[in-house]
Parts: structure tokens; sequence; C-alpha cells
């Protein structure tokens, strides 16, 4: 169902999803929504069937990974494939050696990535023109 992308149509497809995600949905600029960050980052990808339906991406950001550009397509919602996908990225950085993890959420989900250990740190701020909270999670021993 969620894999690591290996291969170039692997990737376009992150990118579709992101851009009826981002750019469709959110209204975010495409000069926004792709980056540099792009070109080093771990992207993954959700599949169902053949079908792509969701996206993110883990970047290393100092000693956290940084989870970013998280996606669902609208058909998946409601479908707890959002936390699955978030549990699937936080295993694939622990696997790449992190125990802290940031994200950048959009206010509507702190509570969803509360669920997931996040906890906010500072004030909300703009970014691409929508309010979001930093949080953070720090690994759990077990």
């Amino acid at each position: 169902m969620f894999k690591v992308v290996t291969n170039l149509d692997d990737l376009i497809k992150v990118f579709i999803i992101r851009g009826i995600v981002f750019l469709e949905e959110q209204g975010v600029p495409y000069q926004i929504e792709r980056d540099i960050h792009d070109h080093s980052a771990t992207h993954v990808l959700g599949e169902e069937h053949g079908e792509p339906f969701a996206a993110g991406r883990i970047r290393a950001l100092g000693e956290y990974a940084k989870l970013e550009r998280i996606a669902i397509r609208k058909a998946y919602r409601g479908k707890n494939l959002g936390h699955k996908l978030t549990e699937f990225m936080i295993l694939t950085a622990k696997n790449q050696g992190f125990h802290k993890f940031k994200v950048h959420a959009q206010t509507y989900l702190v509570d969803f990535y509360r669920k997931h250990g996040f906890e906010i740190v500072g004030n909300m701020f703009k970014e691409a023109g929508i309010d979001h909270y930093v949080m953070i999670r720090h690994s759990c021993p077990k």
C-alpha cells in the first residue's frame, strides 16, 4: 500500500497527487509547492490496485526528520489512510536513523498529529498563505 519511491514513474505519481491536493484543492502556487528539496528528500507513495492516492516526503533537517507534503486524494479520505501514511513515514525515518520528528501542521490537523505523538512548539504562522504550527515528536523508548 505504501512504499518509498525508487523510480521515476512512482515519483511522477507523487507529484501528480501533490498537484491535485496542494495546487488544485488548496490553491498553493506551483513555485511554493515544488522546491529544491524534492531532489534530496525521500518520497513516499500510497497506491491501491495501481491507483496512486497518497504522497509524502521526508527531509533531513538537522537531527529531525521533517515530514512534509503529506497528501491524500479526496476520494480516499476518511478511511484512516492518513494515519497509516504518517506511521509509515515515521517508521521509514526511524529506519534512516532518526529519533526526532517535525511537521508543519495546518491548524485543522493539529489533533490528527497529536494522535501520532506530536506537540505544538511556538506560535501559529503562515506558510503558502495557510495557518500552520510547528509540531515535534520524540521517539518513545520501547
